[in-house]
């Protein structure tokens, strides 16, 4: 396993050309728009108050980021909507839709400027040679009192398949390899997967990862083609209603809230350097957005529901304050150390995360 993703690490960087040819493609057939004006189902001003969007369009700064039409836009979507983002001196525009080999290599030419990752994402791109610094919290794992259906995953098996198994812990006695779906390696999939199986005492080399899509692991699992799915709260719903049955969830990960969900909003060190006063209303302006999706939860899906044109059951749920916690990086950067995809002690927590924009009295 360790030497699988030895090799992701190492090609981050070179995969780099080849997504950006990719990218220009799209990029070249793509208007930009505001968020709130990219899709047919989305009107355009702020519909629900909270931002009154008075700086002059000619005064914001334009911030680059990828067009998204899953439940990930929300973030995004909300805080245009209610004129957050221009009350903060910013304008984020979508430059188009990217795959996700082709996303992080998107922000280091400069073709976007932000987008965001979980920590061990963002670190090993780092590690291959990425100038990122992450600036805010995006989505976190919620409260343990908080709806369980926003945990920021959970895990299934086809009870037809495995009758007996009832939890993940269920899994130690099945023999041999077991599949389990994963958007991709060194993010939050196989991250809090691991987590789970180790406190269950589940080797990992026991695991098969197969990369696809949260939309396809229903259909997967359904047909036997993977023996354990994990997907995110858009999902949990198809999940359900596919008669497949819930083993897991990220709060055995035993990581505690706010650190199984963990990502970050980064822009690259030169982007920050050039316009701090940018990316700290962008940090601002979304986590004000992230605070009235927690509080307006049914609001958020419906609008990003109606954006993007597909049933959305739930959003995740985002930080609401603008801190960085160092002690919230270091599980994941252990799990990649251990793992051998980071050399132990190359990467230090102040190489992935800064504080330049943190400000505990934000409310």
């Amino acid at each position: 396993m360790a030497l699988a993703k030895k090799h992701v690490a190492s090609i981050v960087i070179g995969v780099a050309v080849v997504a950006l040819i990719a990218f220009g493609a799209i990029a070249g057939r793509t208007k930009a728009t505001k968020p709130s004006e990219t899709f047919s189902g989305a009107s355009a001003g702020p519909a629900g108050g909270g931002g009154s969007g008075t700086a002059a369009a000619n005064e914001l700064k334009v911030i680059k980021t990828y067009t998204r039409r899953d439940c990930s836009l929300a973030p995004w979507l909300v805080t245009d909507k209610l004129g957050f983002f221009a009350d903060e001196g910013v304008q984020i525009v979508f430059t188009g839709e990217l795959q996700a080999p082709q996303q992080v290599p998107s922000i280091i030419s400069g073709a976007n400027d932000t987008t965001d990752l979980h920590p061990n994402g963002l670190a090993v791109a780092i590690n291959g040679g990425a100038k990122f610094k992450g600036v805010a919290r995006a989505g976190i794992e919620p409260p343990p009192d908080f709806d369980p259906g926003l945990r920021h995953m959970w895990w299934f098996v086809n009870p037809e398949k495995y009758p007996g198994v009832k939890s993940l812990a269920d899994l130690k006695d099945i023999p041999g390899t077991l599949k389990f779906s994963i958007i991709s390696t060194n993010s939050c999939s196989d991250f809090l997967a691991n987590r789970i199986l180790d406190r269950y005492g589940i080797p990992r080399d026991k695991i098969e990862w197969v990369t696809m899509p949260d939309v396809q692991a229903i259909q997967a699992l359904k047909q036997g083609l993977t023996d354990v799915g994990g997907v995110h709260p858009p999902f949990y719903k198809g999940m359900q209603d596919a008669d497949l049955l819930k083993v897991a969830d990220s709060s055995e990960a035993g990581l505690g809230p706010e650190i199984a969900g963990l990502g970050y909003y980064f822009f690259t060190e030169d982007f920050i350097s050039k316009n701090p006063e940018a990316v700290r209303g962008f940090v601002r302006a979304i986590t004000r957005g992230q605070k009235w999706i927690n509080a307006n939860s049914e609001r958020a899906r419906a609008w990003t529901e109606e954006a993007i044109g597909v049933p959305v059951s739930a959003n995740h749920y985002y930080s609401e304050k603008l801190i960085i916690q160092n002690d919230q990086v270091t599980p994941w950067l252990d799990d990649l150390e251990q793992t051998g995809v980071i050399p132990k002690g190359k990467l230090k927590i102040s190489d992935i995360v800064i504080h330049d924009f943190a400000d505990p009295s934000f409310s």
